[in-house]
Order: C-alpha cells, then sequence, then structure tokens
C-alpha cells in the first residue's frame, strides 16, 4: 500500500472561485468570489496530509494579484502555477509496477465547484 500522500492539482477559476475573468487590466482591481464549499475542501485535503497545487491559464505577469486574490478570500495551497492556458489539459504518469494508477482526472461542473468532490 502506499503511504504517500496524494497531490491535488486543482484548477483555480469555475473550481475555487467565480469563473468571470475581466481583462488583464481589470483583473487587477477585481474582486473574486469564492464558491460554496472550496475552502472546506481545501481544508479537507490539508487535514489528509495532500500536497495542494493551484494551475491557472492566468498569465505570469498576474502573479502577484493572484496570490493576492486567493489570499484574501482565505484561499491556501502548497504551489501555485501560472500560464497554463484554457485549452484541454492531459495529465501524463506512469503506471506503479503492481499495476495501480497513479493519476486520474476529475472534471467538475464551471462554478459549481469541489463541494461534492470525492477523492
Amino acid at each position: 500500500m502506499d503511504t504517500r500522500p496524494k497531490t491535488i492539482i486543482c484548477d483555480i477559476d469555475g473550481t475555487l472561485v467565480e469563473h468571470n475573468i475581466p481583462s488583464v487590466t481589470a483583473l487587477s482591481f477585481a474582486q473574486i468570489k469564492l464558491l460554496d464549499g472550496a475552502i472546506e475542501k481545501l481544508l479537507e485535503w490539508e487535514r489528509k496530509g495532500y500536497n495542494i497545487i493551484l494551475l491557472t491559464g492566468r498569465k505570469e505577469s498576474m502573479r502577484k494579484v493572484t496570490e493576492q486574490q486567493l489570499s484574501s478570500v482565505g484561499i491556501f495551497y502548497d504551489q501555485l502555477i501560472m500560464g497554463v492556458g484554457g485549452g484541454e489539459r492531459h495529465l501524463v504518469n506512469d503506471i506503479k509496477p503492481t499495476g495501480k494508477l497513479s493519476a486520474y482526472a476529475h472534471n467538475v461542473e464551471r462554478n459549481v465547484g469541489v463541494k461534492g468532490l470525492e477523492i
């Protein structure tokens, strides 16, 4: 049995906060709206010892603003990956020698969030 902690890679907009991205200029002044259950889910993952990596299509130049926005609504994480883009995202990982799969993908409805997600 693998006892190493799971890693959660979670998008920001539409999963933790409402997906309502204004222009890059306006983003600096935009308030973000936390989705129902987002903080509770992050706390659950934290209690389980999971590594929490947030990922976003927002440009790297918006890192400081994004960090401030996330902090302002109480979102915490271990790592933030910027500039991923809005296209399809595919997770590629190897299969363990035992045959156990080591990567999964979960799609949630935009702006409904992660509240009911079980991992």
